[in-house]
């Protein structure tokens, strides 16, 4: 018996192939790519840094670092981008590792995965800075590649605030 049409078979997707899309991602993030990076993302894209006190509950009734929806995403890039943005003037520069890729779920076009991340932060008059988490991304399979519909950053740090202002994207 053939299924039915509408429903979609569960793509095929290696480790490697969503391990290169975070290098990828990694790098337009770290070289300020932000415009290329957008292209990145699904028209209902969201972006998540929730506190880590309550690392899965819903930033409907818990206060979130970051609770971005598509629009809130693109008006962080306008603002991060402007050269008269103060808490990035000069940018900062950033240096992202990413490790420990895995595929947690695959259905139909969607692939939940995560990976572990270290991202070093430099800038001018300031000591540097480490953020180290996980993310959790829900990408969209697309022809060869991915598109972002979920971006979820898990900090590790128990002091958010020895962190400074999370002015970048992490």
């Amino acid at each position: 018996m053939n299924a039915p049409a509408n429903v979609l078979a569960n793509v095929q997707v290696t480790r490697a192939e969503v391990e290169d899309f975070f290098y990828r991602e990694a790098a337009l993030l770290d070289e300020w790519k932000l415009k290329e990076w957008e292209e990145l993302l699904t028209d209902d894209a969201t972006y998540y840094v929730p506190p880590n006190d309550d690392l899965e509950g819903s930033y409907k009734n818990t206060l979130y670092i970051i609770s971005d929806d598509r629009e809130r995403i693109r008006q962080r890039v306008i603002r991060v981008l402007d050269p008269n943005c103060h808490a990035e003037y000069p940018k900062s520069r950033t240096c992202r590792l990413i490790t420990n890729v895995r595929i947690l779920n695959v259905e139909g076009d969607l692939v939940t995965a995560t990976a572990n991340f270290v991202v070093y932060r430099y800038r001018r008059y300031q000591r540097e800075f480490s953020y180290v988490g996980t993310y959790r991304f829900i990408l969209r399979k697309t022809g060869d590649s991915f598109l972002i519909k979920e971006r979820r950053v898990f900090l590790h740090a128990h002091e958010l605030g020895k962190l400074g202002s999370v002015s970048f994207i992490l």
